[in-house]
């Protein structure tokens, strides 16, 4: 997979479509950190940067010795079909409610886009050469659903729902054994073609995601998921995403394979949170 992703929504809004009730039941907003670094885009290639959810526990901790889970946010990922004419892209995302396009900026709660929420694993290490700590994150794969199966064999693993997103970002209560449960499939996920206009990284703008009809150059009002998408685009408040890849952290973002079909997603998981103690620029992969 080519882990090519979007999210379009600009710093103050990603905040407002992440909040969470804690324990208590109150209703907050995730922290920003380096918020002035993150920039919204609508085609987000492998060496690009992307906004995570971590536990807070992890930056109280300093060393970061076990754990190492996060959620990967977007709109939603592409994927490429290939056929005998080439390569079809689609844009897959959760299925959105007629609310999703209403969403203000002074709703108390997040009425807009719902994001797609992706399980990964992040590592922090020093570079070789020295500076500034490196923040690396990896998306976890699984084996596709019966639906888009036929776009790609593979797919993220989609974590649906504030529990199961707890339970994957709680590493100090739930262990390893029971997280790993969450690597699943999901059917819970709609999708459209889209353009080739989206082949090239460098192309950065709302036709990105706009449905398309295929075998046609023209975009798609029929389907009720084809609806809200536009209407979210045209409705949007953000503005287009700047395209200065330079301005972005440096974080960078990949789909994993199992090395064997032996294995599966959740094997290869426990056996890379299981490694305490290794030196964690070994680790990491980007």
């Amino acid at each position: 997979m080519c882990g090519r992703t979007a999210c379009s929504l600009g710093a103050d809004n990603l905040r407002r479509a992440c909040a969470y009730r804690d324990r208590r039941g109150r209703r907050r907003q995730p922290e920003w950190i380096q918020a002035e670094r993150y920039r919204p885009s609508y085609n987000k290639g492998p060496q690009s940067s992307g906004p995570v959810l971590l536990s807070r526990r992890h930056l109280q901790q300093g060393a970061l010795l076990k754990g190492k889970r996060c959620v990967v946010l977007a709109d939603g990922f592409y994927e490429w079909q290939q056929h005998s004419g080439g390569k079809q892209p689609y844009f897959i995302y959760f299925p959105q409610t007629k609310d999703a396009a209403e969403g203000k900026e002074g709703d108390e709660e997040w009425r807009g886009w719902r994001l797609l929420t992706m399980a990964g694993i992040f590592d922090c290490w020093e570079p070789p050469a020295g500076g500034e700590m490196l923040y690396t994150y990896t998306i976890i794969t699984v084996d596709a659903s019966k639906d888009v199966s036929f776009i790609h064999h593979r797919m993220p693993a989609i974590l649906d729902g504030d529990e199961a997103i707890r339970k994957w970002l709680d590493f100090a209560e739930v262990p390893v054994q029971e997280a790993v449960k969450l690597i699943q499939p999901t059917e819970n996920i709609i999708f459209h073609p889209v353009s080739t206009f989206v082949n090239s990284v460098r192309n950065n703008a709302p036709e990105c995601l706009t449905p398309i009809e295929l075998g046609a150059n023209k975009e798609v009002k029929a389907t009720p998921s084809s609806k809200v998408m536009l209407s979210w685009l045209k409705n949007s408040q953000e503005g287009s995403p700047q395209k200065k890849e330079n301005d972005l952290p440096r974080w960078t973002s990949q789909f994993i394979h199992s090395p064997s079909p032996k294995k599966t997603s959740a094997d290869i998981l426990q056996q890379w949170l299981g490694k305490e103690g290794e030196p964690a620029a070994k680790k990491c992969k980007a």
